[in-house]
Formats: C-alpha cells, structure tokens, sequence
C-alpha cells in the first residue's frame, strides 16, 4: 500500500485568481448542461445524473507543459510516453524562495536528476490566490536548467507560477527543457510533507491532438506508507 500526497490546487467555477494576470486568460467557467433536478425527468424518476461543462483556459491552475507548448515540432499532449508523466521516481529540492528569487540549484549533485521527476519546493505555493502570487516568484537560473537537463531529469516540477524570469521574453528554462522533451509542470503545492526522495509523482495530461498545456491532478505515491 502506499500513501498519496495531493499536489495540485483545486479548480472552482470562476476563480480568477488560478490563471495569470493581465494577458486575457479568462477564468475557468464550471456549469451544467443538465443538473440532476434536470435530469430526472429523463429517466422516469426513477435516476439522475449531472451531465457537466468545463470551459478552461489551458494554462490554469496546477497545469503541464508538453514540448509543444514550446516548440511546434515536439510532442504534444497525445504523444507524451506515459513513461514521461506517470509514476516518476521523484525527488524533492528544497529552496527557500523571496521574492524574484533566483533559484540555482548549485548545491545538488546532477547525477541525482536522472531519470526522476524533479520537484522545486520553495513555499510560494503559500501565496497562492492572492495577487501576489503571480508577481516576482521565484525562477529557475539558466545554470539550473543546464543542470537539470545535463542530469537526465525526466519532468521538472514547481511550486511556484514560471520558473522562468518573467522579464526575460526569450523563456529559457522553458525553451531548454521542453527543448530536451522534459514536460514542466507549475503551481504545484504542498510539497513540504513529502520525504526528499523515497516516492513516485504523476501528472498524467489528457491526450490532446495538438495541446500543449492542460490542467492536471498532480499526486506522489510514497510506498509502505498506506493505511
């Protein structure tokens, strides 16, 4: 048995404060094309069902990035190997993070990244539905991502909103690593009980013809430790 470790921020019915600020996204809309009052009618009384529509803006909430969020020519949500996104040995790094702080990753050892689902804690997640949460948040520095890609890291992950410098319009942290075919998955949250290696992370997308990014329920499985 093991114990799973939620690792996204749940979705609600026009929040505005899951998707980023000032470039248009809108927010998600949840509603029903047939509520279960509704639906009774059509099943003699005697069932009913809540028959649902999701209106959503890619890039919201806890999302992925597939390579061609990126790069046109690299895979897309529906040619992801699951082998990219599910039950990845997982590693968590620990950096505690101020505002535009730039993450390095200097202290850890390469050889540590490969093959693994790499998980940046910092505590932004602690912000999260406030306005300042999208604003000057911790980066991952060009050295990290060289670091992480030259390591055979398998998925990146973050807690916080970019882990690129979002004054830096030529995005290398995701250029380099959707580049290298690592999927990055940003606004996770509640790293912080997770052991710093010791279990598997998923973050498996739909299979979306030509998607690049999508919402997606982000967990770690840490074995032996079921009930």
């Amino acid at each position: 048995m093991s114990r799973f470790v939620e690792l996204s921020h749940p979705l609600e019915d026009g929040d505005a404060t899951a998707v980023y600020p000032g470039i248009g996204l809108p927010a998600a809309r949840i509603a029903p094309i047939l509520d279960h009052d509704a639906s009774r009618e059509r099943y003699g009384g005697q069932a009913e069902f809540y028959l649902g529509r999701i209106e959503i803006a890619a890039n919201t909430c806890t999302y992925l990035d597939a390579p061609f969020h990126r790069h046109r020519e690299r895979d897309d949500l529906a040619s992801l190997p699951l082998s990219s996104v599910a039950e990845l040995p997982g590693l968590v790094v620990a950096h505690d993070a101020g505002t535009g702080s730039a993450i390095e990753l200097a202290d850890v050892d390469p050889s540590a990244f490969g093959g693994r689902a790499v998980l940046v804690r910092s505590g932004w997640d602690a912000r999260w539905g406030t306005d300042g949460y999208w604003t000057e948040g911790p980066f991952l520095t060009s050295h990290a991502v060289d670091r992480l890609v030259d390591g055979g890291a398998r998925l990146v992950g973050a807690d916080f909103a970019n882990v690129d410098d979002l004054q830096d319009l030529s995005r290398p942290a995701h250029t380099r690593l959707l580049g290298a075919g690592i999927p990055i998955v940003e606004n996770l949250r509640g790293l912080g009980p997770l052991p710093a290696e010791g279990f598997t992370f998923s973050a498996v997308p739909l299979a979306i013809r030509r998607g690049a990014s999508v919402p997606v329920r982000a967990y770690a499985a840490i074995p032996g430790e079921g009930t």
